[in-house]
């Protein structure tokens, strides 16, 4: 079996306008990197549009009615006072995210994937079950976390989430939820502003790792090793979802954490560690923040790079 990536083009048209940084070229520079020759072994899959369905899982009705009725026809509509942004092609982009997220769980529990990694965006760990935020318009990570429980039967599916910001949008829909578990390291004080190590959930199911600015390889690796991984192994996942976002990367300009592209390869080698153990190496990861151009293609081809070596 292979590492599937799933892709779609429509993912390119959210264009929330000039000078934002969750732009089209993030995706253009992970796509570029992804079809060099070391990853000709990867196996491409177009992405399915999602359902409502499938978002209803987390969100609640009243949301994506005004979600699907906001999209514009021209121009560009604010979602949340003016970080999260539709434009004619966020529709069919965010659906596609949401389609790929439900389709890499389909894959890896049919067996038919090794892993799988979405290559998509809008990012989406900031959505909310009734709000959008932070570039996020649906949370394509936690819809695959639930979509697993009710199409598959499974118990126990786990989220860990590296992107330097918190996963406000997961956690909230996670927190009553003892059979979702939600690993986040980011760095803290930064936006949203969530995610101390005292949020623990209802059921002691939610882990937060906050980090320092200026945090480097060896405090990442030491706090993960330490908090972090023995979390999720003792909740036992049947499946383990990654937010792979690459912003605690030293190069990006939104935050000041100091990581290296091998510290995205460290630390997805050890959450397979435990998949292989747990799981059947069973892993669907997705793409969320990254706002470098060197350091978003860096930490995703080392990331990908540790996938393909099941």
């Amino acid at each position: 079996m292979s590492t599937w990536v799933f892709h779609h083009e429509a993912c390119l048209a959210h264009i929330p306008g000039t000078g934002h940084p969750e732009s089209p070229q993030r995706l253009q520079v992970v796509m570029e990197a992804l079809r060099q020759p070391e990853f000709e072994d990867l196996a491409w899959r177009q992405a399915p549009a999602g359902m409502r369905e499938q978002v209803l899982l987390v969100h609640r009705a009243e949301y994506v009615d005004a979600i699907a009725a906001a999209a514009p026809s021209s121009g560009l509509v604010a979602l949340d006072g003016g970080d999260t942004l539709m434009s004619p092609g966020s529709w069919e982009a965010v659906m596609r995210c949401v389609g790929a997220a439900c389709a890499g769980v389909d894959a890896v529990l049919a067996g038919e994937a090794a892993n799988v990694f979405c290559a998509t965006r809008p990012c989406g760990h900031h959505a909310e079950p009734d709000a959008a935020m932070g570039f996020c318009i649906f949370n394509q990570a936690a819809i695959a976390a639930v979509h697993a429980l009710r199409t598959h039967g499974l118990q126990r599916v786990a989220v860990i989430d590296f992107d330097v910001h918190h996963g406000n949008g997961t956690q909230a829909a996670f927190y009553h939820r003892p059979e979702l578990f939600f690993g986040s390291s980011h760095q803290s004080p930064l936006y949203p502003g969530t995610g101390a190590a005292g949020e623990t959930g209802a059921s002691g199911n939610i882990v937060n790792l906050p980090l320092p600015p200026g945090c480097g390889s060896a405090l990442f690796r030491a706090r993960v090793a330490a908090t972090l991984l023995p979390a999720l192994r003792r909740f036992m996942p049947q499946l383990i979802i990654v937010s792979a976002g690459f912003d605690a990367h030293r190069l990006d300009p939104l935050a000041h954490m100091n990581l290296e592209d091998e510290d995205f390869a460290w630390i997805t080698r050890e959450v397979m560690a435990i998949a292989d153990d747990l799981c059947q190496g069973r892993i669907v990861s997705i793409l969320e923040g990254g706002y470098s151009g060197e350091g978003l293609a860096g930490g995703c081809a080392a990331h990908v790079r540790a996938l393909m070596r099941h």
